[in-house]
Parts: C-alpha cells; sequence; structure tokens
C-alpha cells in the first residue's frame, strides 16, 4: 500500500465524519492499495486521533493518479 502524507493550514476548516469541522494545522494521509482503493485521513499535527473525510469508496483507475489526488486535496482543504 502506498501512503502519502502532507501538513497544511486550514483556516476555515475541513469537514470530518467523526467530529464535524476541524481547522488549524492538519495533516492528510492518503494511501492507496494495489486494486487503487484510497483511504483518506486527517488529524491536527501531533494529535493521535485520526478522522475520515466524508464520503465512501474512493478508487483510482489508474495507481499513478495517487500523487495528483492527494496534491489537488491538500491544496482545496487549506483554501476551504
Amino acid at each position: 500500500m502506498k501512503q502519502k502524507s502532507s501538513i497544511f493550514t486550514a483556516t476555515h476548516g475541513v469537514m470530518t465524519e467523526e467530529v464535524g469541522v476541524i481547522s488549524g494545522e492538519l495533516e492528510l494521509v492518503t494511501s492507496c492499495d494495489e486494486k487503487g482503493d484510497l483511504t483518506l485521513r486527517i488529524t491536527y499535527v501531533g494529535a493521535e486521533e485520526w478522522y475520515t473525510l466524508p464520503g465512501k469508496e474512493y478508487r483510482l483507475h489508474d495507481m499513478r493518479d495517487h500523487e495528483v489526488i492527494h496534491r489537488l486535496l491538500v491544496s482545496v482543504l487549506e483554501r476551504s
């Protein structure tokens, strides 16, 4: 499983399934398995508890798109 991680600041917040909106310095981790299934997790930098972003069953048709999707998500979440 391939994993990508980025730290960014979300001034307006990011919606999570578990606790609603979180903001501040956050870390996004995306994981992609051999079938292209994508998992999205987010946390406060330095925290132990991880949250999931809304939505279910994300799948990439080409695993080479993982890097691009990860960077796109960070850019969008940082601007939210």
